[in-house]
């Protein structure tokens, strides 16, 4: 089982480690904070709870601060 992971210049497969995976699983693996990224599911926003399944497109959006 598999999803595609879209995350700035990065587009690539990855492995489905487990039935549970989520998406704060996915932020820490990649060291991200979830209060700096925004995630989608399939092109809906989606929470750090939501569970990744196969065939998933996974999209993390940085957060821009500014002033």
């Amino acid at each position: 089982m598999s999803f595609l992971l879209k995350f700035k210049s990065l587009e690539e497969e990855r492995e489905i480690p487990n039935d549970e995976y989520t998406i704060r699983d996915l932020l820490n693996e990649l060291e991200l904070s979830a209060q700096t990224i925004v995630s989608k599911q399939n092109g809906e926003l989606v929470i750090e709870d939501t569970i990744i399944n196969d065939d998933d497109e996974i999209q993390l959006v940085q957060i821009i601060y500014g002033g």
